[in-house]
């Protein structure tokens, strides 16, 4: 079955896990899978206060949220959501990269990943869209979850089932969604600050990937 989500920036757990549900290993968990079809929805307008441009991680001072700056044209966010341009007026970029490397320096894969992803971020997207999917293409890619990801090619009222189970609006940082207890991920993984804070949940994928690392998608698939 295919899903429609919205897009995101560093997406959440609970994003990645949705798309791992519709992941299916095969019986070894290794050589044979069906991947996840997501559809990301490219129709819209832009939303702000969402995880379309902003994100949660782990810090020393405990969970910090980073965004994106949008260009402001003619006053408005009331744009479609492909045309939003990256503000690269401002230094956002280097503050989130020292937070996090500040943050994830000390977890045991970050040096295995951060070159990567850091690379991403220095190409300097003119568009969010197209710098928010390169980051999920990454991320499903090494936490090892398969997808096939599509754009809608036209906007649907919510709750339509053209594009497959309609998850847009339900992931959101100002409200809790179930995803992660109906799959059975309310379950903490180590965190670099945990011992000082606890554990704390659906944070960044980034989170789970710089701590897990390879052993994300046992994570993201009750494997172990």
């Amino acid at each position: 079955m295919s899903m429609l989500l919205d897009m995101a920036f560093f997406p959440p757990v609970s994003y990645v896990a949705a798309i791992a549900e519709e992941f299916t290993l095969s019986s070894d968990g290794v050589n044979s899978y069906v991947p996840a079809i997501v559809y990301i929805e490219a129709c819209e307008n832009y939303q702000k206060q969402t995880y379309r441009n902003r994100c949660r991680i782990y810090t020393a001072s405990g969970v910090e949220a980073f965004s994106v700056p949008i260009v402001h044209e003619n006053g408005t966010y009331a744009l479609p959501v492909r045309k939003l341009r990256i503000d690269w007026s401002k230094p956002w970029l280097m503050r989130m990269k020292r937070a996090i490397v500040s943050a994830y320096e000390s977890s045991p894969w970050f040096d295995y990943y951060k070159d990567d992803l850091f690379a991403i971020l220095d190409r300097q997207h003119e568009f969010l869209f197209d710098l928010n999917i390169d980051l999920l293409r990454f991320f499903l890619k090494k936490t090892g979850i398969e997808a096939d990801i599509r754009f809608t090619e036209e906007f649907t009222p919510h709750g339509s089932t053209v594009y497959g189970r309609d998850l847009r609006g339900v992931i959101h940082p100002k409200r809790q969604n179930d995803i992660l207890e109906r799959l059975g991920l309310k379950k903490p993984y180590w965190q670099v600050f945990s011992l000082k804070y606890g554990f704390i949940s659906d944070l960044s994928v980034m989170d789970l990937l710089f701590n897990e690392g390879p052993d994300s998608i046992s994570y993201l698939k009750r494997l172990k």
